[in-house]
């Protein structure tokens, strides 16, 4: 199939979910071997995945300075290592600042309005990426630094090194305006050396033979986008243990247009872009709704070759109505990668609920429901 023709309309929504779960999908992005390819598995994935909620005695503040927010921030994962091993979790997302002089995030707001002092953490005064919700209002996270996440996955890795691929999905963001009036910080720009020096940080933790990048898929004379349409991701067996990374970013966003002023087709970069089919960086395409008509569409991205994220919940909406249509349309849709905010038994509970997304029958991952590649069990992929 080409890349820039349209997508099909939608069926309905019940017919879509029933086609997904009980019948085989085109072939058009079979493999063009016997060989299992990383994209024809699904994972489930953590949103936030480094989030704490604030101390009780900081949540005040955190009401007065961020009203419509604080409910929808009460919630907290597990330590990264706990994730993957314990919740089967194969995705993580990290928000990134950048802090090349160290200290920038060290004081936030909310705690000099609750009279808390500054962060004690040593990690807030050293030099370079942060990993935090909402600067000044949302500091919470179980791993300060970027290169602090990513050793842990590291480690944890290099413990259990027959793992399907981890994806770690970045969202670049910056200090908003309302909290800089408040009297909060201003982060400097994501700008071609903040880039530069992230993707230098990712590599320190990662060699080469560790990282699924780009110029791992591109083919010579191709675009990234042809490449992946034509010839498909790498091999499980020749990926397992190793890590790629996503750009959450919109493809239309100021980040997503300075990682890619150097090249367009990402040569000798780290992150896949979020982008759009047709474009010539296009590889990983995220849809975060699986509902209505968006349900055919991510199915037909997946079966053209596309990697693709989208949701499972909304929090707190999702637990608090017990609606799972969301769940239950994002596992059908074949999207690799299926976010969530609970993804383990009891995390929903303190809201009188028992949501919770995981993958049908448990595990780490499952063959695709929509590609169905052949020969594919569930139970042999991570053994």
């Amino acid at each position: 199939m080409t890349p820039t023709r349209p997508l099909a309309p939608a069926a309905a929504v019940g017919a879509c979910l029933a086609l997904a779960l009980t019948a085989a999908a085109p072939a058009s992005a079979a493999a063009p071997d016997a060989e299992l390819r990383i994209n024809e598995l699904q994972v489930i994935g953590t949103h936030n995945a480094y989030h704490r909620e604030l101390p009780e005695a900081e949540k005040a503040a955190q009401v007065t300075v961020d009203p419509g927010a604080p409910a929808g921030l009460y919630y907290s994962h597990a330590a990264i290592p706990d994730q993957l091993g314990a919740q089967d979790v194969r995705n993580l997302e990290l928000d990134v600042l950048p802090d090349p002089e160290g200290g920038l995030y060290a004081e936030p707001l909310v705690r000099r309005l609750a009279g808390a002092g500054p962060l004690t953490d040593p990690a807030w005064r050293e030099p370079g990426t942060k990993v935090l919700h909402v600067v000044d209002t949302d500091y919470g996270t179980t791993c300060v630094t970027l290169v602090a996440c990513l050793t842990q996955v590291r480690t944890w890795s290099a413990a259990n090194p027959d793992h399907v691929p981890i994806s770690v999905m970045l969202e670049f963001k910056q200090s908003e305006d309302r909290f800089e009036a408040l009297g909060g910080v201003q982060s400097p720009p994501w700008d071609a050396a903040a880039l530069d020096a992230l993707d230098a940080e990712i590599r320190s933790v990662f060699g080469e033979d560790d990282l699924v990048t780009p110029d791992d898929v591109r083919r010579d004379g191709e675009t990234l986008e042809e490449s992946v349409l034509e010839h498909g991701w790498p091999a499980l067996e020749d990926s397992r243990g190793d890590v790629l990374f996503f750009m959450d970013n919109d493809a239309d966003t100021p980040v997503s247009a300075a990682y890619l002023e150097a090249s367009p087709v990402l040569e000798g970069r780290v992150l896949f872009t979020n982008s759009l089919p047709g474009r010539p960086d296009a590889a990983f395409v995220k849809r975060n709704d699986p509902l209505g008509e968006n349900l055919a569409q991510i199915q037909e991205l997946v079966d053209d070759g596309y990697y693709v994220r989208t949701r499972s919940d909304l929090p707190l909406s999702t637990v608090t109505t017990g609606d799972t249509r969301l769940r239950d349309a994002a596992l059908a849709s074949g999207a690799q990668i299926v976010s969530t905010d609970f993804p383990a038994v009891g995390m929903a509970a303190r809201y009188d609920s028992d949501f919770v997304a995981q993958l049908p029958g448990g595990g780490p991952a499952r063959c695709n429901p929509v590609l169905l590649p052949a020969g594919c069990e569930d139970d042999t992929l991570e053994e």
